[in-house]
């Protein structure tokens, strides 16, 4: 199942109410005591004003993103370039099985691949990519949008255009990890069934 393309005020209605790759790394933040993290209560109550109020969350434009946004089309064009796949756009997805979670993959590759771009504002965060791969915390994300979608594999990427030409653009293929997939479907679900108490516990009150 798709859904309007990214950005337009039809994606963020498709988007909302729904547990999105971009905020899987939310979910999953816990502590060592196993109590959720501020993030993880904040996304919930996010989500439940979203679905009590049938309206998306408003967004916030910083710096950051709007480099973000404008970089993207060069680090497309520069990865089809250096590898000779062709990035097609993507939809916003919803999982076939659990239509509250979704993903907005940043482009498709083929019938098994994918492609998620990131174009840090931070100089110090791409050459630290280039050192050590992609960042842990992309994991989630990652991996989250191959369960969305069903895919194989996906290409992590990052981008900079101020840096030397032959450092610009850094790709890494990330293979599907199952392991990984069961255990963030699980917390998913957890997310999922808390922040339906939660739903319901508002409606109670508000009756």
């Amino acid at each position: 199942m798709s859904e309007p393309l990214q950005r337009t005020e039809a994606w963020r209605r498709a988007r909302a109410g729904k547990i999105t790759a971009s905020r899987f790394a939310d979910v999953l933040a816990v502590k060592r005591d196993g109590k959720p993290t501020a993030a993880r209560d904040k996304y919930m109550r996010e989500l439940a004003f979203e679905r009590l109020s049938g309206e998306p969350m408003h967004e916030v434009f910083g710096k950051a993103l709007t480099w973000g946004t404008e970089v993207e089309q060069y680090a497309r064009e520069a990865f089809e370039l250096e590898t000779g796949l062709i990035v097609e756009p993507a939809e916003f997805m919803v999982h076939p099985g659990y239509p509250f979670i979704g993903c907005s993959a940043d482009g498709l590759i083929g019938k098994a691949g994918g492609y998620e771009s990131k174009c840090p504002m931070d100089e110090a965060v791409h050459i630290q990519t280039w050192l050590e791969g992609m960042p842990k915390e992309h994991m989630p994300q990652v991996q989250g949008c191959m369960f969305v979608t069903g895919r194989n594999w996906w290409s992590f990427n990052s981008y900079d255009p101020r840096v030397c030409e032959r450092l610009r653009l850094y790709h890494q293929r990330i293979d599907r990890d199952e392991g990984y997939i069961a255990h963030l479907k699980e917390a998913l679900l957890k997310f999922e069934a808390e922040l339906q108490l939660m739903v319901a516990e508002l409606e109670r009150k508000s009756a």
